[in-house]
């Protein structure tokens, strides 16, 4: 069923490798700069997962679910974020938009990537979930 996830739009091959590869490298740089930065581990540990609280909102729709998560898992507020808080010298600011970043590049380094309305599964970098490695997969 690869045809289904091409009219999704979920990239295949080479581009998906090199889009988990810039994810993986996304995750390092927020490391290295949340060390940098001096800022607290527990902190990382206690915010690292909060953006997935934004799965909740399947428990709306698929729709909803998938406007949610796009929001907390798309790069735009975490850099919004970090700039923010080195903008104003705000440290645990740039913090938590350094973790929020290095969790959306983890996510998608492991191949999570941005929902379609269809289904949780859907996702621009191919389909998840249990139909994975059962042929139905891009």
């Amino acid at each position: 069923m690869m045809e289904q996830a091409n009219t999704l739009g979920a990239v295949n091959g080479p581009v998906r490798l090199l889009l988990r590869l810039e994810a993986l490298v996304l995750m390092v740089a927020a490391l290295v700069f949340y060390i940098r930065l001096g800022a607290s581990w527990e902190m990382f540990a206690i915010l690292f997962l909060v953006p997935d609280l934004s799965m909740l909102a399947y428990l709306v729709n698929a729709k909803s679910g998938a406007e949610v998560y796009n929001t907390a898992h798309s790069t735009i507020g975490p850099i919004i974020v970090t700039a923010a808080g080195i903008i104003t010298g705000w440290d645990s600011m740039a913090a938590v938009g350094l973790i929020w970043a290095a969790h959306v590049g983890f996510d998608r380094a492991l191949g999570f990537g941005l929902k379609y309305p269809s289904a949780f599964g859907d996702t621009h970098l191919g389909r998840i979930g249990r139909l994975v490695g059962k042929g139905e997969v891009a």
